[in-house]
């Protein structure tokens, strides 16, 4: 079975742009390492007719979406290879001046995975 690390990120519509540009340097940086998928994805239906919505529960604010992201690798052990790996080509890059989207309100966690 293989390990996943989930976040989603709220986000300013007007931030879309830039968010994909460092994204994709991100899935970029994630895949050379060695993790099995990577897939960034941008709200679309944010409002079902049954359960909480990400919307309600992000405390979503006027003109925010959220991204629900997710990393795929072999194991745990695994994640923290590539992780470590990643961690130092992004240091040795140094962090951006200007995050799209605030860092607080980021919510992060690592699974195992139940089914594939």
């Amino acid at each position: 079975m293989s390990y996943v690390d989930g976040y989603l990120v709220p986000l300013p519509k007007r931030s879309l742009r830039a968010y994909k540009r460092m994204a994709t340097l991100g899935r970029k940086i994630w895949m050379k390492h060695g993790a099995l998928d990577y897939k960034e994805c941008a709200g679309d239906d944010l409002f079902p007719k049954w359960g909480e919505s990400f919307a309600k529960m992000m405390k979503l604010k006027r003109g925010e979406t959220v991204v629900f992201a997710y990393i795929v690798y072999k194991s745990r052990a695994h994640r923290n290879q590539v992780n470590k790996k990643v961690m130092k080509d992004m240091n040795a890059m140094g962090a951006p001046k200007d995050m799209p989207f605030d860092m607080k309100r980021m919510l992060f966690g690592g699974f195992k995975t139940l089914v594939e």
